[in-house]
């Protein structure tokens, strides 16, 4: 059994400089992953550019603003874009399958073992899935809001043994490369600190919705789930190839040795929950989660952003803002504003039905 590799490739790689589907590189891509199946690996591919291409087809000159319009945009896109990838696999004997996929398909547990279900037999079946946001029926609360989260969670969901990223640069640099002439590619990154989130700047495409700040949330999603990431420059000469062989320019994220792989129900709610509100933790509540596996309780929480209720997905945040982890609250947003800061023997002096009551339990805590 070979490999099992997502990659993703952004709606600036895809597009030409004539803002028309390029392609001649779409026949490159799919003939480096017809190569890659010949070798016994399995992919699955994350595709980016229905409303860019739909929106050559429709005679719009730049993007439009208002979401009816993006929506019929990626409709009319989306037949165009799957019909080049199936004319240029089938060349080579590939079939593809066309997956559409909302986070309100995932974030449901029924859903997300469909989803996964699907995936595993369309392998099986030595189908090719090519994976793109619903863009037609996506409202903002069930957006991914971007590929290359979207990619995230497929590798998460099918247990990928690497993400690669195919984008319009190398990799991450420790500055803006069209701008600071001193700027060098980062090789490696082992974790995603404040250092890693100053270096990425903004979406830097006309087409694209993401940029590097997007890359490194998924990187960071990634380096939870204990799965390799990769960012290249998609139109390199055999980009997939050397990506899958570890060769070429690029920025590879990954925990030293092996990495931890999280539960598959911790990487379902960090990864694929939708967040109803934030809990702001103490430094000593931080050391805790991160160092000792532990839960958190509301003796270490400093603010509550909210609403939400218990039972919702809720972020967790460090002292300086930074995203530390996600999970399930045990308890509401008006009720943590009300023992927050306080021990548990203390609460349960008033409120005996939460003595031993923790904000997040471990078990449903996705630390970053």
């Amino acid at each position: 059994m070979g490999r099992l590799i997502v990659f993703k490739v952004g709606s600036s790689t895809l597009m030409g400089p004539d803002g028309e589907l390029d392609v001649a590189f779409v026949r490159s891509m799919c003939e480096q992953i017809c190569e890659l199946k010949r070798r016994g690996d399995c992919v699955v591919l994350v595709s980016s550019g229905a409303a860019a291409v739909g929106r050559s087809l429709l005679g719009f000159t730049e993007r439009p603003s208002d979401i009816p319009t993006l929506q019929a945009c990626a409709a009319a896109g989306q037949t165009t874009l799957i019909e080049r990838y199936a004319e240029v696999l089938a060349q080579d004997g590939v079939r593809c399958a066309q997956v559409l996929l909302t986070r309100g398909d995932v974030v449901d547990r029924t859903g997300y073992l469909n989803a996964r279900n699907t995936f595993e037999r369309l392998l099986d079946l030595g189908v090719l899935p090519i994976v793109n946001e619903n863009d037609t029926v996506s409202v903002r609360e069930f957006s991914f809001g971007d590929n290359d989260m979207l990619g995230a969670i497929v590798s998460s969901l099918i247990d990928a043994d690497s993400y690669v990223i195919l984008s319009d640069i190398d990799g991450l640099y420790t500055a803006n490369p069209d701008t600071d002439p001193t700027a060098t590619l980062v090789e490696r990154v082992e974790r995603v600190d404040a250092n890693v989130i100053a270096m990425a700047g903004g979406a830097g495409s006309s087409y694209g919705t993401g940029g590097m700040a997007t890359k490194i949330r998924a990187a960071r999603a990634m380096l939870a789930a204990g799965i390799p990431m990769t960012i290249c420059r998609g139109r390199g000469d055999r980009a997939l190839i050397n990506a899958a062989d570890g060769r070429g320019l690029r920025t590879v994220f990954e925990c030293p040795g092996e990495g931890t792989h999280e539960q598959a129900r911790k990487l379902w709610i960090g990864l694929a929950g939708v967040s109803r509100g934030s809990v702001r933790i103490d430094a000593g509540a931080c050391r805790a989660l991160e160092n000792e596996g532990a839960s958190l309780l509301p003796v270490g929480v400093t603010g509550v952003e909210g609403p939400f209720d218990e039972g919702d997905t809720v972020n967790v945040l460090g002292p300086d803002g930074q995203l530390v982890a996600r999970g399930i609250t045990r308890y509401s947003s008006d009720e943590l504003v009300r023992v927050h800061g306080l021990r548990l023997d203390v609460i349960a002096r008033f409120v005996p039905a939460r003595a031993d009551c923790p904000v997040i339990h471990r078990d449903e805590l996705l630390v970053f």
